[in-house]
């Protein structure tokens, strides 16, 4: 059990916000599934673009389990002040402040990891934005911009003067982007270093992952991103791990069928039929790219054009497929 400000956080292993992929359905059912606390998608800081349909969808916090983290992008601090006092109106009870995202649209605007290369401007931005809220303000940080500038550790201990009250490492640098295996030693200096707690974050695509990073970094929690996808039952596995030392097993193809369709409902009902259709498809896909069968049946899905139309060809598929066959680890 660990603390952000004055909500406490019981399970130790935490959704990452990921652009395009972490809105509320999603983030409700890692919740269910076992995620300590699950971080909105970035909301951006520019407010010429808050009355936007993407912005109010992601702002829009309505019935969410608690404490709702919500993540704002951008580089301008006061900027950054407003989308922050923005959202604790909408509902946010953390704000989550990107400074990990790699993306080149967030980077080319100095915003994201880019904003590692400007220690005195993350300064600014910081205090601005804990200093506009009567919420817990969080962080996340990749290690450095490339292998060479690995600043991860000097910008940790601004954060944490600055009153940031948690916060989640990225075990890679900006340069790095996703390729290449993850690094824990500088999160490990990181954890050494703060008293606030910190996240690791990077690689953790097992229970056996999840309990190596954190006895290697003495993080108080991992937080787990692209493993999640496709895969929300994660979560709870690495809890058990963690509390038993067992193994839970695979869900069943009754229970992964049940997530799955309950999934599709959620997102046909948070963003209309016509978007919430399209976007089913993504998701879909993470969910089957295990099963040798998977690619013929993502290809059949994706050229659906209703919600029935989707929700039948994933209880045939079910119906049709063998379940050890098909979702073999």
């Amino acid at each position: 059990m660990l603390k952000i400000g004055s909500h406490i956080i019981e399970k130790p292993v935490i959704l990452a916000p990921m652009a395009g992929v972490t809105d509320r359905p999603f983030r409700q059912l890692c919740l269910r599934m076992g995620a300590g606390l699950a971080v909105s998608e970035m909301v951006t800081s520019n407010p010429k673009l808050w009355h936007t349909r993407k912005s109010r969808l992601r702002m829009n916090h309505t019935s969410e389990f608690e404490p709702r983290s919500v993540q704002i992008a951008g580089s301008d601090p006061i900027q950054m002040a407003e989308a922050a006092r923005l959202n604790q109106e909408m509902g946010a009870q953390i704000i989550d402040i990107n400074m990990g995202c790699p993306a080149k649209k967030v980077c080319n605007k100095a915003a994201g990891s880019a904003l590692m290369r400007e220690p005195e401007l993350v300064e600014r931005i910081l205090t601005s934005v804990v200093n506009a809220v009567d919420i817990p303000v969080t962080l996340k940080i990749r290690t450095g911009w490339n292998p060479e500038e690995k600043n991860g550790l000097s910008i940790a201990r601004m954060a944490e003067n600055c009153g940031i009250s948690a916060l989640a490492v990225h075990g890679r640098t900006r340069q790095c982007m996703y390729k290449g295996d993850a690094e824990y030693d500088t999160i490990a200096e990181i954890c050494q270093a703060l008293t606030i707690p910190v996240f690791a974050n990077g690689d953790i695509t097992s229970a056996e992952k999840a309990l190596s990073v954190l006895k290697h970094t003495g993080a108080d929690a991992v937080m787990i991103g692209r493993a999640a996808q496709g895969r929300p039952w994660i979560f709870r596995e690495i809890n058990h791990y963690l509390e038993t030392g067992e193994q839970l097993p695979e869900p069943d193809k009754t229970e992964v069928e049940s997530i799955l369709l309950g999934h599709l409902d959620a997102l046909h009902e948070f963003y209309g039929e016509l978007q919430g259709v399209r976007i089913a498809r993504k998701h879909v896909g993470w969910y089957l790219q295990a099963s040798p069968a998977g690619s013929d049946v993502r290809k059949s899905f994706n050229k659906l054009d209703s919600a029935e139309e989707q929700k039948n060809c994933i209880q045939d598929y079910f119906q049709n497929f063998d379940h050890h066959k098909d979702f073999a680890a």
